[in-house]
């Protein structure tokens, strides 16, 4: 029998517009007590007169205390439901993109809170967000299995948000079997991936529109690719023209992921690897005298929380302006920012900003975000977090 969690009165509005988040400060705690509850359960939310709004989960002791899954029905989050919604995803991704390799499943966005899914061909690596929906982890390795029949299955539970809610990490194969690197395809480009010891699943699907643009800036050029990572950015520029790509990050075993990347696509020649941080790297080739024509700016989230956003604003100031410094005149600066907190506005001032204090002008030629393998949910803004701006530093007047 399924346990009901009943909100108080008027708390119902956003959840009936087709939120999927309860806060815990919108229950009846008389009717029904949080303490009653696990993480996992599954309870039917009804109104404060006891119509049913759908199904959830709970998080009894985040102030996100319960997640829905199921709109307007009282059904348990079981394989079959979530072989369908999993399908539902999948089609969506078939439709638009050509290779098997994007973001499957999209928490929230794909109806399924907590729980991503990124696919690798024959090989699937899943991120559990929080305790509630790792307990349905039987139900959906079931689902993906009959789903996609994948040669392996591995369970990153390692994140951020897992250690800040005090949850154990486990990097394990929940089926089959999973090499330590597995293939990827994007936007043409071939790469291998460090599925276990990588950042996040292995690789950063969201930013794969971005980079398919380098196909119009890169040939010919001289550019920069900073933070990185495997050469997701550097890579694709050198594959489609670029003459040399230069690439900084602060991680021995990512510069040597770059190095395989390169070797894989045949671009030995054209690759050059700087080990350091960031902000020290960029000094240190403003002093030897470097420039290019093109340089890539992705760093990691610089805003984890609301509070930081004025930090976080000066942090991306700061690393463009020590772009652009690197930037010669008429090239063209990508400025990326996976701060959910960090608005599109702030990103582009902190940029003029940078520009300002650099001595030059900045003009926007396109901006992006986030592919259609990570889904907007229209309710839900946190799901929208990526932004790219590709802008061109301007020439003097007459050159």
């Amino acid at each position: 029998m399924t346990a009901d969690l009943f909100l108080r009165p008027g708390a119902d509005r956003r959840l009936g517009a087709g939120h999927l988040w309860v806060y815990s400060n919108e229950i009846d705690v008389q009717r029904s007590p949080l303490q009653a509850f696990t993480a996992g359960d599954r309870v039917a939310v009804r109104k404060a007169d006891g119509v049913l709004l759908g199904s959830a989960y709970m998080e009894p002791q985040a102030l996100i205390c319960a997640r829905l899954y199921a709109h307007g029905e009282d059904r348990a989050l079981n394989a079959p439901l979530l072989q369908a919604l999993a399908a539902r995803a999948l089609a969506s991704r078939e439709a638009l993109l050509a290779d098997a390799c994007y973001r499957l499943i999209y928490g929230d966005s794909d109806g399924i809170p907590g729980l991503v899914v990124d696919r690798f061909g024959d090989y699937l690596v899943l991120q559990f967000h929080n305790a509630g929906i790792e307990c349905y982890e039987a139900e959906i390795v079931a689902a993906l299995v009959a789903l996609l029949e994948p040669a392996g299955i591995l369970l990153r539970a390692d994140s951020r948000s897992r250690r800040e809610q005090n949850l154990p990490e486990r990097i394990e194969v929940v089926y089959g079997e999973v090499p330590e690197t597995v293939p990827l395809r994007e936007n043409g480009v071939s790469f291998q991936v460090p599925v276990f010891q990588g950042q996040k699943t292995g690789w950063f699907y969201d930013h794969r529109m971005a980079r398919a643009r380098l196909a119009a800036y890169a040939p010919g050029k001289r550019v920069l690719d900073v933070y990185s990572y495997i050469g997701g950015w550097g890579i694709q520029a050198a594959v489609f023209g670029a003459s040399e790509v230069h690439f900084v990050d602060s991680s021995a075993t990512a510069l040597e992921g770059v190095r395989g990347n390169a070797r894989l696509n045949g671009l030995e020649d054209r690759v050059q690897l700087r080990q350091g941080p960031a902000a020290e790297t960029l000094q240190a080739l403003q002093h030897e005298g470097e420039t290019f024509d093109l340089v890539i700016l992705d760093p990691p989230a610089f805003i984890q929380r609301r509070k930081d956003i004025k930090k976080g604003i000066k942090a991306y100031q700061r690393i463009n302006e020590l772009g652009l410094r690197l930037l010669r005149p008429g090239g063209v600066l990508v400025s990326g920012s996976c701060s959910m907190h960090l608005a599109r506005a702030d990103l582009m001032a902190a940029m003029q900003g940078a520009a300002r204090r650099s001595g030059c002008e900045l003009r926007v030629l396109e901006q992006g975000g986030q592919g259609p393998d990570h889904p907007v949910h229209p309710l839900i803004p946190e799901t929208e977090y990526l932004k790219s701006v590709f802008a061109r530093r301007l020439s003097p007047a007459g050159i």
